[in-house]
């Protein structure tokens, strides 16, 4: 610990006695200055213990001396040194009860001890705790760095961190979720302080924010507990620092500190080691990434090509069991306009597919990523290893809402130690997770967030709306597939996404495909097009001349045929509504007796209605 005025009168060297404030004698020693000036306030700091001969104040004078001491308590000066046998062979009194008055300790400094001295005996303890402290610091990094790289990994290092710090540490996920805490209680304690943790994030890294008051740690006014009851306990007793993780804009995870009181310098040393290894947990240097990203999009596209053995072969154990059980396929993306394609887009050059083969994305983009959760421990490629520091599920990501999806999935699975294959695809992205698996089951329920904090229903988008922005994002999702079948489980990925688009959903599986009705798969400029086109004469001849055949066509066909039904509904004689599908027909110059016709038309008419 730093210097103390009582540290300074044990001191064998010094010979200094104690003439008031002998009750604060503990107070820390931040510095020794020596000055003679009536009004040294100016040139204080705070902490400083003052040495003075009394040349320069009127030392007995009792209203001068009081102001005098007054200012000096006020500076924060800890403690006042009186040199004896220089000007006054002893204190005046008139300093000496203005010293008491105010509390302000003050020391006698015998003749022989120069104030070179006592500044030399300062500086020497203020050196010897900060090498302990830096001492302390570098043996709490050995610990730390040998806990980080054993089998228990983060939450062995928490463990450790917590004993340096007398106190307990807790780690966020990117998504917010605490994945480990030491002690077990503390996980309770991490949960209370969800909301002052999305306040991080919502911050460019790194960052930091301090929470709660001081205390005893686990009690209230210094008193201790243990146990469940220091979780309960802790709520308004403890000091918690908030440390971001990672070298991002986005942080990739969160250090919670909790302690009784403002951590010291040989604690701050064991929180910056603890944070910059949890950091080197959750980075890569960028050519592994980039090497590890290639490797994924290779065995994607394997996989594509419906080499599945090969697939297995390059990725060895890199994705667990992924591709050695049913997996689902997503293909996610932002429509046109939305922020996230400029993010995720494949750079030139990086050798993708060529469009002309929308059966194999462009896996060979150097942005694709691979990415392996390990449970609570979150070891090997870490928490938060996405495109950003992730969002709690369904929350306002409109800056980058593929970022958000990929964070959410990595989450949830770095928690149950699930494996994935993330691969941006140009303005898309593929992600291989397992079938039932927590990813799966975090990207529905983000997706179910989002509707409903959109308001979205399962309707077509209307034809007139904007191009959607932000965070509509579209994701279709595969049933569930082997290796074998990775291209059918693309080809329904993407047949999920096409209906998800027109339905104006946020994800729609395979299995919905066929679900509900066809007409909302007609709300699409081309097929509007279309009917427009087919229809076009009709609707001209309506306009100028007599008979409304659009009308009477529409009527037909919803009869089948059945000229006396469709009749009865227009209101009209059965041979004028012969006469006017023979006008039909010589207008369209196609014949009304070939079903295909009767379908493209009956489809053109629900296109328009819809």
């Amino acid at each position: 610990m730093p210097p103390t005025l009582a540290s300074l009168v044990r001191h064998p060297g010094l010979k200094l006695s104690v003439l008031a404030g002998e009750d604060r004698l503990e107070t820390p020693v931040r510095w020794a200055h020596v000055s003679e000036l009536a009004d040294p306030v100016p040139y204080m700091e705070g902490g400083e213990l003052l040495l003075i001969t009394a040349m320069q104040i009127e030392a007995e004078d009792p209203d001068e001396m009081r102001r005098y001491v007054r200012r000096l308590v006020g500076a924060g000066v800890v403690g006042l040194g009186f040199a004896l046998g220089v000007k006054y062979a002893e204190v005046p009194p008139a300093l000496a009860a203005a010293a008491k008055e105010e509390g302000l300790p003050l020391l006698g400094v015998p003749r022989r001890t120069p104030f070179i001295a006592i500044s030399k005996a300062v500086s020497a303890a203020i050196a010897a705790d900060q090498y302990r402290a830096v001492t302390a610091g570098f043996e709490a990094q050995r610990e730390l760095t040998r806990a980080a790289i054993g089998a228990e990994g983060p939450a062995a290092l928490l463990a450790r961190l917590a004993s340096h710090v007398d106190g307990w540490a807790a780690l966020y996920d990117a998504s917010g979720a605490v994945v480990a805490a030491a002690p077990d209680w503390a996980a309770r304690r991490a949960a209370r302080l969800t909301a002052d943790v999305e306040r991080l994030r919502s911050r460019p890294g790194p960052a930091s924010i301090v929470v709660g008051g001081v205390g005893g740690v686990g009690g209230v006014g210094g008193a201790r507990t243990t146990g469940a009851e220091a979780a309960e306990d802790t709520a308004v007793a403890d000091r918690v620092e908030l440390q971001s993780l990672g070298t991002g804009r986005r942080p990739r995870g969160v250090l919670a500190v909790g302690t009784g009181a403002p951590l010291g310098t040989a604690e701050r040393y064991a929180v910056h080691s603890a944070v910059a290894l949890l950091t080197l947990t959750t980075e890569r240097s960028r050519a592994w990434q980039e090497a590890e990203q290639r490797l994924g999009a290779a065995v994607l596209r394997m996989l594509l090509a419906g080499e599945p053995d090969h697939a297995r072969a390059v990725a060895g154990p890199l994705y667990g069991g992924l591709l050695d059980a049913p997996f689902r396929m997503l293909v996610a993306e932002v429509p046109s306009g939305g922020a996230a394609q400029q993010t995720h887009a494949t750079p030139s050059g990086t050798g993708g597919v060529p469009a002309e083969h929308p059966a194999e994305p462009a896996a060979a983009s150097a942005n694709a990523g691979t990415r392996t959760g390990s449970g609570t421990n979150v070891t090997g490629t870490g928490i938060g290893t996405g495109t950003g520091a992730g969002a709690a599920v369904g929350e306002p990501e409109a800056a980058d809402p593929l970022g958000t999806l990929v964070d959410t999935m990595e989450a949830a699975a770095a928690r149950t130690g699930e494996s994935l294959l993330v691969v941006p695809d140009g303005e898309r992205l593929i992600v291989l997770a397992p079938d039932g698996g927590a990813a799966a089951a975090a990207c529905a329920e983000h997706a179910r967030a989002v509707e409903s904090r959109r308001g979205t229903k399962a309707r077509p988008r209307d034809r007139g709306a904007a191009a959607p922005q932000g965070d509509e994002l579209v994701i279709g999702l595969s049933a569930p597939a082997g290796p074998i079948a990775a291209a059918a489980a693309y080809r329904q990925a993407e047949q999920a996404l096409s209906v998800a688009r027109r339905r104006g959903r946020m994800l729609v599986e395979h299995e919905q495909v066929a679900a509900g009705s066809v007409l909302p798969l007609l709300a699409d400029d081309a097929v509007r097009a279309f009917a427009d086109g087919m229809l076009r004469a009709l609707h001209e001849h309506d306009a100028t001349g007599r008979g409304d055949l659009v009308a009477s066509l529409r009527a037909w066909l919803s009869r089948h045929g059945q000229w006396d039904a469709a009749a009865a509904d227009l209101g009209v004689h059965r041979h004028t509504l012969r006469y006017r599908m023979r006008r039909v027909e010589e207008i369209l110059g196609r014949s009304l007796d070939d079903p295909d016709v009767r379908m493209e038309l009956w489809l053109a008419l629900k296109a328009t209605s819809v």
